[in-house]
C-alpha cells in the first residue's frame, strides 16, 4: 500500500475528464491535479516548447511525493513522453501514465469497418502519435483531423451552441463523409464536446475517449505494484488539489460540473520556465 497522492497533469481544464475516470475507478486514491492555463493551449506552440512546458509540470507534480504521474494530454504526451517516462520511471520509480495508447486500444476494439478517424490538436496530429500506435493493426484506414479551436471553446467554457456546432461541422464534416465509423477524441478537452461532436458525426459513429482506459491503466499499474492506499475508515475519504498556472473563471466551475460540489479553490502555481 501507499498512500500517497496520484499527480494527473494537462494543459489546461480537458484532463478533468481524466480525473473524474481516475476518481471513479480509484475512489481511495488522493489526487493533485495541475492544470497549466498560463500556456494554454498547447496545439499551436512548438513541441520543444511543449516538452518543456510538460517537464516543468511533471516536476511540480513529483515535487509533492506523488506516487504516479498521469499525462492527461494527447499534445504533451506526443511531445515529452520519452523524456518523462526516463526522467520519472527510470531515474525515480515513479510510473508515468499517457493517454494516446489506451484510446487507440480502444478504437481499435469499437471499430466495424477498419476506418478509424482522429481529432486533436494540431501539434497532435502533426505528431503523428496515434498513426504510430495504430501502425501495426492490419487492414486499418487511419483519417486525421486537427479541431485546433475546440481547446479555445472548452477553455472559455463554452461546449454548447450555434458558433461551436459551426465550428465542428467545418472540422468534421470531411471524417463524415471519409465515411469513418469510429472516431478518436485524441485531445481530453474534447469528450467536454461529446454532445456537438456527436450531433455532427450521426449515431453510426462511436465517439473514443481516452479517460476510462486510462483510469484502467492507472488502476493495474498501481494494483501490479502494490501502490493502492489504504480503504479509509468511515466517515473519511480523499481529499483532491487543485492547481493552475494561470487565472481561470471556468476552472472551477468545470472542476466542480465533473468532481462534484465538494471542489475548493484553485491554487496558483508557477512552472512555466519563463515561456511566454
Amino acid at each position: 500500500m501507499n498512500n500517497a497522492p496520484i499527480g494527473i497533469f494537462d494543459s489546461g481544464l480537458g484532463g478533468l475528464t481524466v480525473a473524474r475516470a481516475v476518481i471513479d475507478k480509484l475512489p481511495d486514491e488522493e489526487i493533485i491535479y495541475l492544470g497549466d492555463t498560463e500556456h494554454t493551449p498547447y496545439g499551436p506552440r512548438a513541441i520543444a516548447q511543449v516538452r518543456s512546458l510538460t517537464l516543468s509540470a511533471l516536476d511540480e507534480l513529483a515535487s509533492r511525493g506523488v506516487k504516479a504521474l498521469v499525462i492527461a494530454c494527447n499534445t504533451a504526451t506526443a511531445a515529452a513522453l520519452a523524456d518523462a517516462r526516463e526522467r520519472y520511471w527510470i531515474d525515480a520509480g515513479i510510473p508515468v501514465i499517457e493517454v494516446i495508447t489506451p484510446a487507440a486500444r480502444q478504437s481499435v476494439i469499437a471499430t466495424r469497418n477498419h476506418h478509424v478517424g482522429v481529432i486533436g490538436t494540431k501539434a497532435t496530429i502533426q505528431s503523428e502519435a496515434y498513426l504510430r500506435a495504430l501502425a501495426a493493426v492490419p487492414g486499418l484506414t487511419v483519417s486525421q483531423q486537427a479541431c485546433p479551436a475546440f481547446v479555445d471553446f472548452v477553455e472559455a467554457g463554452v461546449t454548447t451552441g450555434e458558433e461551436i456546432e459551426a465550428v465542428a461541422r467545418e472540422y468534421l464534416t470531411p471524417l463524415k463523409e471519409a465515411g469513418v465509423d469510429t472516431l478518436i477524441l485524441g485531445c481530453t478537452h474534447y469528450p467536454l464536446l461529446t454532445g456537438v461532436i456527436g450531433r455532427v458525426m450521426g449515431e453510426g459513429v462511436t465517439l473514443v475517449t481516452s479517460s476510462e482506459a486510462t483510469a484502467n491503466v492507472t488502476y493495474n499499474e498501481l494494483v501490479d505494484r502494490g501502490l493502492l492506499h489504504d480503504p479509509w475508515p468511515a466517515g473519511e475519504g480523499p481529499q483532491y488539489q487543485f492547481l493552475a498556472t494561470g487565472a481561470s473563471d471556468a476552472f472551477p466551475r468545470l472542476a466542480r460540473r465533473f468532481l462534484g460540489p465538494e471542489v475548493g479553490s484553485v491554487a496558483r502555481v508557477n512552472t512555466g520556465g519563463g515561456i511566454a
